[in-house]
């Protein structure tokens, strides 16, 4: 069954260097990086739809945008500069399902809404959030 999701970044971190340098943040889907937004942007918001099956007592997701093995799948939001058509990435944000409330997954997956992570893009020294993002870094909500 597939289930609906939007990301939702908002507070894209702003400095010169990372201008200067063409960064941009997008959602990696497999080995590419698509969606990609520029710093100079406010927001960014990603849709996309993953793969949820029962497993037991548990729903594991699958797909395209799902990193991971069974048990600690993720999406990856991914940060690089851009040339042309190349993209260098440097930084990865991680959003692990894990982290998302048991009930709230069940019911995205039964498709009573559109699994909505709110996140801000931009870490506690003013730059790009990289690594792990858990709550309340990310809300997920039901929309």
């Amino acid at each position: 069954m597939r289930m609906r999701m939007r990301i939702e970044g908002r507070e894209i971190p702003q400095s010169p260097q990372l201008r200067l340098g063409d960064v941009h943040v997008g959602m990696q889907r497999g080995r590419e990086v698509v969606g990609r937004v520029p710093v100079t942007g406010t927001e960014a918001v990603w849709e996309l739809e993953v793969v949820a099956r029962e497993a037991g007592d548990l729903l594991d997701v699958g797909g395209p945008w799902v990193h991971g093995p069974p048990g600690a799948r993720f999406l990856y939001l991914s940060w690089g500069s851009v040339s042309g058509d190349d993209f260098a990435m440097f930084g990865r944000a991680k959003l692990l399902f894990g982290d998302i409330p048991g009930p709230l997954l069940r019911s995205a997956f039964a498709g009573q809404g559109v699994l909505t992570g709110r996140l801000g893009l931009t870490d506690e020294t003013g730059g790009p959030r990289c690594g792990r993002v858990r709550p309340p870094v990310i809300t997920w909500s039901l929309q």
